[in-house]
């Protein structure tokens, strides 16, 4: 199983991250296992890596990628938010540094089948995990109207979010909205297209957000990897989405505050021109980092 996804800001996160030999670590969204691999061969010949990712699929991936570092690796297909329990009942210890890469991989586009994008017709699904009961399919036909344009305007500061919400109103009460060419012809309908970006694209953003509770995941793993976290260890995390990026900046600046913390980079850290020419899903990548005291 190959995987699609190239790891953004690699260099980036290995110089802010420091591996050393026998170091462990914690990459709490392995996805396509970039990251994970350049860890594992830095830190060798005892170093351990525990990873999370809540996609079945990406585990099998990085099982047969990551499958050179034998006993070294500890995968886990769970979500993030369970990092503080799942350091303790594995005895998880000595740990240098945590990775957060908060981008959805390539792979849940090319491959999943679960409508990420609206590039194909797929199923409304819209989850990283078959358990989360919670479709994209189920919140376009039953959210209020109010519901839907809250979920667009806060998650993406979708500008026609009332429009929108309006039109999943009306065409539902028609037939039900099953697939993704379903959901996009009906922001077509309200929404011209303005530029490179199709209309539809903000709001698939925001039912993703929403299916994954990705907002609210995110602040759970930050407390919980300051926990975890030993004296001078190391937090590195990349965001994609300006809301993401905010709730990362507020909670290091709060935690500076109270003296836990030190900023590594003071600064963002941008990728350079030359990745965003071959990845261009790295342009809109930010890396903050700090150091626990």
């Amino acid at each position: 199983m190959q995987t699609a996804h190239q790891s953004v800001l690699l260099q980036e996160v290995l110089k802010v991250l420091n591996p050393q030999p026998n170091d462990n670590f914690i990459d709490c969204t392995l996805g396509g296992a970039g990251h994970s691999y350049e860890l594992l061969k830095l830190t060798g010949p005892n170093g351990q890596l525990l990873a999370f990712d809540l996609d079945e699929n990406a585990i099998s991936r990085a099982r047969e990628k990551l499958a050179e570092f034998g006993k070294r690796v500890i995968l886990q297909n769970k979500s993030f938010v369970n990092l503080q329990e799942t350091v303790k009942q594995l005895h998880f210890s000595s740990i240098k540094g945590i990775l957060l890469d908060l981008g959805w991989s390539m792979d849940q586009i090319v491959s999943s089948g679960k409508g990420f994008t609206f590039q194909k017709d797929e199923p409304l699904d819209m989850r990283y995990s078959s358990s989360n009961p919670l479709t994209a399919k189920t919140i376009v036909n039953t959210y209020s109207q109010e519901q839907l344009a809250q979920i667009l305007w806060e998650n993406s500061q979708e500008t026609f979010s009332r429009q929108i919400a309006q039109a999943i109103i009306k065409q539902r009460k028609i037939q039900a909205i099953e697939t993704t060419f379903d959901l996009k012809n009906i922001i077509a309908s309200v929404v011209w297209k303005r530029g490179k970006i199709d209309p539809a694209t903000k709001t698939f953003q925001a039912l993703r957000i929403a299916v994954n509770d990705e907002f609210g995941s995110l602040q759970k793993v930050l407390e919980q990897a300051i926990e975890v976290l030993p004296q001078n260890s190391r937090l590195a995390v990349i965001t994609f989405h300006s809301t993401e990026d905010r709730i990362v900046k507020q909670f290091f600046k709060e935690k500076q505050s109270q003296g836990l913390i030190r900023l590594i980079n003071k600064k963002v850290i941008k990728p350079q021109f030359g990745e965003v020419k071959l990845n261009r899903s790295a342009r809109s990548a930010k890396l903050r980092a700090i150091e626990k005291n």
